[in-house]
């Protein structure tokens, strides 16, 4: 049985489109939900997975639609493999576990990615390791000034008044101000 996966990352999107087009190609069932593609727990996705058997074959619109990752790719076509069955990708025609070749491309272009992953990590490492070096501040900038700290942990220590009640005062939550030091 040939099992169809749409999915769509926000609630103004339609998988429509994407049932139509599994459903020409053959698919008996097709699994949609509505989830970010970031999220590797989906619902459906799991559901689909669970319902394949040795010969089957989950479709896809596109790869994107199945992961945002490679890991989370070769994770999902490892349950698909270990269950027997193939997987097929609409729009990437290379992306069939089916055919040998398909099988040899998804192997070749998952090492590729990973790699391009791992040399993206390095460039992002070494490029705050040279903004430290240069003294540049990382991440959000503080919300309070050092003079507002100073007043909201003196506020705080006198126990006058409740955290959410001084963090209200500077447009912070009252963890922030919970947070502040000593």
């Amino acid at each position: 049985m040939i099992y169809g996966y749409a999915r769509v990352s926000t609630d103004g999107q339609s998988v429509a489109a994407q049932i139509g087009a599994l459903t020409a190609a053959g698919a008996g069932k097709v699994f949609q939900e509505v989830a970010s593609g970031a999220k590797t727990d989906r619902a459906q996705l799991r559901r689909a997975l669970d319902h394949l058997a040795a010969g089957d074959v989950l479709l896809v619109t596109r790869l994107d639609r199945l992961a945002r990752s490679t890991l989370d790719l070769l994770h999902t076509l490892k349950a698909v493999a270990d269950k027997g069955a193939g997987f097929r990708s609409l729009a990437d025609v290379w992306a069939d576990t089916t055919t040998a070749h398909g099988r040899l491309m998804l192997t070749i272009l998952g090492g590729l990615a990973e790699f391009e992953r791992e040399l993206i990590k390095a460039r992002t490492s070494e490029g705050r390791r040279r903004a430290k070096a240069q003294g540049k501040s990382l991440g959000r900038p503080f919300k309070l000034t050092d003079h507002q700290k100073a007043e909201a942990i003196q506020r705080r220590d006198r126990g006058e008044e409740t955290l959410a009640e001084i963090g209200r005062s500077y447009n912070v939550s009252g963890a922030t101000i919970s947070r502040l030091g000593p």
